[in-house]
């Protein structure tokens, strides 16, 4: 073994012989980790939060830099190679670049990328692609500056388009994802301006089934705009779509234009759940580890970084957690019980 210490005050080992992968009790092998860095935000979605927002997390309640580093590259060495950055808003965390620096050298980490609203890229980008940011996602749900308005309770539209052309001018950052969130009676005017974008943008506008992650839990199954409808309303105005490889945990089922131009992901959770192949986990701000998104249990990793436990401690709780990962969400079940908690305070 030789220590790794990456801006850290404390030595944190990563192991150099094989170390048995971080498998759950149904044989998948977990290679994914989301990190919420706060679970504050900048907007306020109708389909996420409140107008009003959401009480907020204390400082001391939120995992350090410093914190996240260490149970990533624990996390690392035990294979998981596709580290995401969410939050709420995560450019809304002070500092966050300089997380990105101290990530982006962890050996293993092979896949370093941000989960974004865009409102402040413009003003990060260069930052985050120097500290060592390869991929980036942007939600963006509509075009026109009226409906923006109306879903993100904020006039931004301009500031977000603004952040992703900053965020094209630095080829390192590919591919730049949009992500959609599928609402029946909202998204389908949305479609053909969304589409046309990823035909003439160097994107991949991915849209993504509204889920049962609401704060209102107002959510309900006759709001699921599916990925197959709207393929289909792509397919009437371009034709019949032709679908790409993708790996078996690919959430995103892929697809390009007959004429090669353009790339789109269909993301069907509720339609077409993907359980089988998850290979995720998430954190959430306050270093709770959950092992599906829809969990009703938490894992108070947060405690074992904090209670002077060794890395091998970390190692035994990360393993013990991850055995009891469930198998399902089982959304379309009779007697699904919502998420414990919101989207945002979960990390996208």
């Amino acid at each position: 073994m030789f220590p790794f210490t990456p801006a850290l005050g404390r030595e944190t080992l990563i192991y150099t012989r094989r170390v048995e992968p971080l498998r759950d009790s149904w044989g998948r092998e977990i290679k994914s980790v989301r990190v919420s860095v706060t679970d504050k935000c900048n907007f306020r979605c109708t389909y996420c939060m409140p107008a009003e927002g959401l009480e907020w997390l204390r400082r001391e309640q939120i995992l350090t830099f410093e914190e996240i580093t260490r149970l990533t590259a624990i996390l690392a060495a035990l294979g998981v190679n596709e580290v995401r950055l969410t939050g709420g808003e995560p450019l809304v965390r002070r500092g966050l670049p300089e997380l990105v620096a101290m990530l982006a050298p962890i050996p293993g980490v092979d896949d370093l990328s941000l989960t974004t609203n865009g409102i402040l890229l413009q003003r990060d980008a260069r930052a985050l692609v120097d500290a060592g940011l390869r991929r980036i996602n942007v939600s963006l749900d509509s075009l026109d500056h009226v409906r923006f308005a109306e879903i993100t309770r904020r006039d931004a539209l301009d500031q977000v388009l603004a952040g992703l052309a900053e965020a094209e001018r630095y080829p390192e950052l590919r591919p730049i994802k949009i992500n959609c969130v599928a609402i029946k009676g909202l998204t389908e005017t949305e479609v053909p301006a969304l589409a046309e974008l990823a035909r003439r943008k160097p994107y991949v506008v991915r849209f993504i089934e509204f889920m049962p992650l609401d704060a209102d839990r107002a959510w309900t199954a006759d709001q699921v705009l599916t990925g197959g409808e709207i393929r289909g309303l792509i397919e009437e105005r371009y034709g019949a779509l032709v679908e790409l490889p993708a790996k078996a945990s690919s959430t995103a089922r892929r697809f390009r234009f007959a004429d090669g131009q353009g790339e789109l992901g269909f993301i069907n959770p509720v339609s077409e759940p993907f359980c089988s192949s998850c290979d995720r986990i998430r954190v959430t701000a306050d270093g709770q580890l959950r092992t599906c998104l829809f969990s009703r249990r938490e894992w108070d990793v947060k405690t074992a970084l904090r209670d002077g436990r060794s890395d091998a401690e970390v190692t035994a709780f990360l393993r013990f957690a991850v055995r009891h990962k469930e198998l399902k969400h089982r959304v379309n079940e009779p007697g699904f019980v919502p998420a414990s908690r919101s989207m945002s305070q979960i990390g996208g």
